[in-house]
């Protein structure tokens, strides 16, 4: 399948899809949880990004990680004014955020970690589990393609953006969030 043929069969369903090197994958459902993480975190970009000239957007707007990839991050946050342009696609964007459930942990921290390292303006990805406090972030080093890792696992550790001088507190993150045991979870 072209790219041509996926933004057309994308734009009349209901369902939304990524595409990779050709082919469609439909999106999980949302949960409860993830939904609001989803909401929390883009409640605190928003007010804190968009004075700065910047945008957040959540769950779908694309993002066109390369060519052959086009994906819809849970969160992302853009600063270039080419992405700010009322399209649909984001380009060039500074944060990606992956809401992560059993059935998407792999996919958000494999293959989406490979793809996404490879947006050229990216500077953070943040990982975040619906079902504990656990925050996992990837930064780049400044003008290099050199990352960083840390975990965050305490509602009062602080997730630091330092490139935009903005912190989040896993509290905020988690702020109405009831915990299931991953057992009991629905599938996504």
């Amino acid at each position: 399948m072209t790219v041509e043929e996926y933004f057309e069969l994308d734009e009349q369903s209901d369902i939304r899809y990524e595409y990779f090197n050709g082919e469609m994958y439909p999106m999980a459902d949302d949960t409860l949880n993830h939904n609001e993480i989803v909401s929390n975190i883009r409640a605190a970009f928003s007010s804190f990004f968009r004075p700065r000239g910047c945008r957040a957007f959540s769950e779908t707007i694309k993002l066109k990680a390369s060519d052959v990839y086009y994906a819809y991050p849970d969160v992302m946050v853009t600063c270039a004014s080419s992405d700010l342009s009322g399209s649909y696609i984001v380009e060039h964007p500074s944060i990606v955020v992956g809401v992560v459930s059993k059935t998407s942990e792999h996919t958000d921290r494999v293959f989406k970690l490979k793809e996404y390292k490879r947006v050229t303006s990216l500077k953070y990805y943040l990982l975040v589990e619906q079902n504990d406090y656990r925050v996992e972030l990837y930064s780049r080093l400044e003008q290099t393609d050199l990352w960083t890792y840390h975990t965050f696992n305490n509602p009062t550790d602080l997730v630091r953006l330092d490139a935009f001088d903005f912190e989040m507190s896993l509290e905020a993150i988690y702020e109405n969030i009831e915990f299931m045991p991953e057992e009991f979870a629905p599938e996504e």
